[in-house]
């Protein structure tokens, strides 16, 4: 009877605990589109997402965004070039080749870097990358490259934990069956069991991609802050978490509502993500 009891009361708590969750998410999307829409509205659709120009603060303001959606567009697909090949490389070799004793050496510094904050990843970006970039690649280091490679370090341990843990996951008789038809290890790993692991790979990238265009302060520090058309990988440019988190201290009236719809778009852009992380998991499921 007092098992019983128990297990009705954990199932409760389980269910309270699931409510919860999906409260907080319905009020975040209450709140945004709430404040965000009438904004949007307002301003016009087309002004406010396609608009090049945003000066808020000017007799005739303009709340055009573009700029921003395309930086940040510019800086996520930097980080992906740069941070997903070693992630997905780095987990190959964690999974398949790396020694036990290596492994042990490794591992704990790559799971320290998921735990690094993100001031101390823009420091770092500030006081090493900025620098590098300037005095050997050109500009003046405070750029769309300085900030990828940054963004690049940072969703690293994301893809590489998570991609090695799907490869690892994989049955051992698909790479059985592949030595027993003649494969090599090497072979074996990169035509069957790799390819096995897709779903969880992809999804690994997915999240790594909502980490680099949900990113604020390390992207603040190394991207120059500029609102600008992105021309060159070597200029500056602002993000849309970036320009909620510049203005946000001193925006009033539409201004304030048009930073809000600004997280509209990027909420939007982070929705889309999840649906694509839902799609990869339901079709691993299958």
């Amino acid at each position: 009877m007092k098992n019983k009891i128990l297990e009705v009361a954990m199932k409760v708590l389980f269910l309270l605990c699931a409510c919860i969750s999906i409260l907080a998410v319905g009020l975040i999307c209450w709140f945004m589109f709430k404040n965000g829409l009438p904004a949007i509205t307002k301003i016009g659709l087309g002004d406010f997402i396609l608009g090049e120009n945003w000066k808020p603060l000017d007799d005739n303001a303009q709340y055009g965004i573009l700029s921003m959606i395309l930086g940040s567009l510019y800086v996520t697909a930097g980080a992906i070039i740069i941070g997903v090949p070693i992630g997905l490389l780095t987990a190959i070799f964690m999974a398949r080749f790396c020694p036990a004793w290596l492994y042990k050496i490794l591992k704990p510094p790559i799971n320290l870097l998921a735990g690094i904050p993100s001031i101390v990843y823009g420091f770092f970006g500030m006081c090493v990358i900025v620098p590098f970039v300037r005095d050997y690649i050109g500009g003046d280091g405070n750029s769309i490259l300085t900030a990828s490679i940054l963004l690049g370090m940072m969703i690293l341990p994301t893809v590489e934990s998570l991609s090695e843990t799907s490869i690892k996951a994989v049955s051992q008789s698909y790479y059985e069956g592949a030595l027993a038809l003649g494969a090599t290890h090497e072979r074996a790993v990169s035509t069957v069991i790799v390819p096995a692991a897709k779903s969880g790979v992809l999804s690994s990238i997915i999240l790594g991609i909502g980490r680099a265009i949900g990113e604020t302060m390390a992207v603040i520090m190394v991207a120059g802050n500029q609102p600008r058309i992105p021309d060159n990988l070597l200029k500056g440019v602002r993000t849309l978490t970036a320009n909620i988190v510049t203005e946000m201290s001193y925006a009033t009236g539409l201004h304030y509502d048009a930073l809000i719809a600004t997280g509209v778009v990027l909420f939007v852009f982070i929705l889309l993500l999840n649906i694509s992380l839902s799609l990869v998991t339901k079709k691993k499921e299958v």
